[in-house]
Order: C-alpha cells, then structure tokens, then sequence
C-alpha cells in the first residue's frame, strides 16, 4: 500500500517522501480516510506506530487551500516533549504549504507565544496548563477551531489534566471533528470519549500485545540490589544502541542518574523537576548519542520519540500492566529487535502475573548469582522495641510549649514575676558588678 491512495496534494506527497515515509503503517491507512471523511475518531494504539501522521497528514490536506490567520486545528498534549515533537511533524509535513503551526507549553516565556498568535497560526499544539493560562488572559480564541486532537488521553488523565481539557473545551464550538488518541482505555478514557466525541470510529492497532520483535526478561533481585544488578547488566551485557531506563519518581531518576555517571556511564535524567532547557539538553544528547543512558520517569519519557532505543529497563516496575505494555514498546522499532528488562521485587510478583495474563504468555526469568529476590520477612520493617512497664517508674515531666517569638513574654512581666531579684535585674542588663 502507498500513501499515494489517500490522494493527498502534491505538496503533502513531496513532504511524505522527504520525510522518509514509504508506506503507511496499520493506524494510517485506517485512520487516515476516516479523518479526512470529517468522522470523529477513538484511536488506540501504542507508541511507534505513526499516530502523529495518521491525524497530521488529513488536517494539513484539509487546511492547505483554506483560510489563514486564526487557529483551526487544535492539537492537545500532556507533555512539553510531546508538544515540539508533534510541532516538527507539523512543520515537516506543512512545508511549501504556508500552514503555521506553534507549540505551546510552560517553562518558557509566554509574550513569544502572545506574539505568534498575533501573527497568525492555523495549527496549535499546546499543553492544557499554558494553554488555559492564555485563554483566561484572553490571549486568543479558539472558537473557530474545526478540528480537535486530544493526544495520549490515558497520560493526560494519569497527570491530572481532565478538568483543564474540560475548561478548554467551554472554548471551542461545539460543532467540529474531535480525534482521541490513547495508548490504553481505562474506564474514565471511555467516559471522556463519550463526553467528547460523536458516533466515533474506533480503531483498534495492538493495544495490548507488545510488539513480536522485543525479547522480554525479569530479573529477581532484592530491592537494594537493583542498582548493583543494573550495573552488572550494563557492563557485562552491553548493547549497541540506546538503553531507556524507567523509575517511579522523579528523585529515583534523578539519583539513579548520578549512580550511573559515578560509574562511568554517559547518562543523564528526565524528570518532571528539571527546567525546559535541561530537559532539552537531556532529550537531545539521547537522541544524537551523547548520551547512551537515559533514565526517566513515565510522565517525562511521553515525549520520547527515539528510533534506536535498543533497551529498555524497568527499574520500576509500572503500576498497571497496560504501562508495561507502552514502555516496552519504546524498543523493537522500525523493524529492528529490541530487549525489554525487567527488576522483580518481592512486591513487583502481583503485577508480574497482571503482565502475563495480559500477554498470555510467561516472561523468562534470568537469575544472576549474587543477586536474589528477597523473602516476604525481609520486605517487612523492623518492629521498635517497646520497653516493658514499669510501675515504679516515675512518669516524664511533660516539657512546656516553646513559646514562638511573637509571643514571648514582656521581660519587665517577667522581671515583676521573678522570685530572684539579681535574675530580675540581669534581665535588663542591670545588676553588674563594678569594677
């Protein structure tokens, strides 16, 4: 199949071969007519299987020969990465077309942003909490737009967005085409779609499978193990390409990070507390090789779009087996193999049987001598010793409430209560001996 079916304008089809495209992957040549049909989609689908062009590509052949100078396509995403790497894929796809497309998100000054809308954009990809800020400054408006994208809806709910893409949508007519895309559907995706969307076309690409070419490994191993374990596996096991490490918080990315540099490695952190600009730095060392060790937290690594991660490592296990399904899917791209591991703590068993029965199938699992899984009493803390009653003993004076400056007594109130008059007067500096 060619995107040449789709009959784009030349323009768009001299853009597609630029950008390297040849042949439309599953979520394009299903997505891709029923767009420019105008129908409303729930798309689902993982990471790496082209959901930015399957809704890029329609809404720049539909906004090339119209109007300009207002916004038209509003693209709305959860991250800050997310949002310049959809921008790119705009801008590549738009070019020798004259559409102008802007990112907007925090971190960064907002008068650049206030500027551009003065000047014109017809394509808006922005993050809900910036975007918000604009629209209660009345900084532009967005009752004209005629389609929207609600991109990765799962992370955006797991961030909390829900209420902000509500007050967003108070802004928008209600009549447009409204296009979902997430990579799972929990229960409150599935109400959003049914507040946002009408009589949608569902499209389904390998939701829960990960991807055939990912070889998948879980290491047993005690929880103040898992970095020595890391370490061995780096050294011993190197790989050719990148490794993508993932961890619950952002503290855990940021010291397994310094761990790493410690030892030799070219590793850097992406995490949530970081500035734009070192995010930046961070997510383009990863992506020309400066850095072969990236380590990230989930909400952090969205905006991720690195074709030769060889490895991805879950430091962390994630907290739903879906997750598991969309970090794995970082590796195994573009046809080339990719390796998934796994650190299994006695806590992590639970989850680990939702991630097989979610596959069907068992993870191997791999024991490396001097590393072991610990027993269910070493999970537990240390009980405080409780010292035994003694009736005998007398009880502690409780110690008075320290008093906070601003009300401390009056020192002559003080002075009058004393029953010493030597201590009454040292309070005023009086009393001292004569030389």
């Amino acid at each position: 199949m060619s995107f040449k079916q789709f009959q784009f304008i030349a323009q768009i089809n001299t853009n597609i071969s630029t950008c390297g495209y040849e042949h439309p992957t599953p979520i394009q040549e299903k997505a891709i007519p029923e767009v420019m049909s105008g129908k409303d989609i729930l798309g689902l689908a993982q990471t790496g299987t082209g959901k930015t062009a399957a809704f890029a590509l329609p809404i720049i052949q539909r906004l090339a020969e119209g109007p300009r100078g207002y916004v038209q396509a509003l693209i709305v995403a959860p991250t800050r990465e997310l949002a310049e790497q959809i921008n790119t894929s705009f801008k590549e796809l738009a070019v020798g077309t004259g559409l102008r497309s802007l990112a907007v998100y925090g971190g960064v000054g907002k008068k650049p942003q206030f500027d551009a809308f003065n000047r014109g954009v017809e394509i808006l990809v922005a993050c809900p909490g910036r975007l918000l800020d604009h629209l209660n400054n009345h900084d532009l408006k967005l009752n004209k737009v005629e389609t929207l994208v609600l991109d990765e809806a799962d992370q955006m709910f797991d961030m909390g967005f829900f209420p902000d893409i509500r007050r967003i949508l108070k802004h928008l007519p209600k009549k447009r085409q409204t296009l979902l895309f997430s990579a799972t559907m929990p229960a409150d995706i599935r109400k959003l779609a049914d507040e946002t969307l009408t009589n949608p076309q569902e499209i389904r690409i390998k939701l829960e499978q990960p991807l055939d070419l990912i070889t998948q490994v879980l290491y047993p191993v005690s929880k103040r193990q898992k970095a020595g374990l890391l370490l061995h596996l780096l050294e011993n096991e190197p790989t050719e390409g990148s490794t993508l490490i993932f961890t619950r918080t952002k503290y855990g990315a940021k010291n397994l990070a310094k761990k790493l540099e410690k030892a030799g490695f070219s590793a850097s952190a992406m995490q949530g507390n970081m500035s734009q600009n070192q995010r930046q730095v961070a997510l383009a060392g990863f992506r020309d090789g400066t850095f072969k060790v990236l380590v990230a937290t989930d909400i952090a690594a969205r905006g991720i779009d690195v074709s030769r991660v060889a490895q991805v490592v879950n430091f962390d296990l994630p907290s739903t087996a879906e997750a598991y399904t969309h970090r794995i899917g970082r590796t195994g791209r573009a046809e080339r193999s990719g390796r998934a591991i796994s650190f299994m703590c006695y806590d992590d068993q639970v989850m680990v049987k939702a991630i097989e029965r979610l596959q069907g199938k068992a993870i191997k699992r791999i024991t490396v001598d001097g590393f072991a899984m610990e027993e269910a009493g070493e999970q537990q803390e240390p009980k405080q010793s409780v010292r035994p009653h003694n009736p005998n003993r007398r009880p502690k004076k409780k110690a008075a409430p320290r008093r906070s400056g601003k009300q401390q007594k009056n020192p002559a109130a003080t002075a009058q209560k004393s029953p010493n008059p030597k201590r009454a007067s040292n309070i005023f500096g009086l009393g001292k001996k004569e030389k």
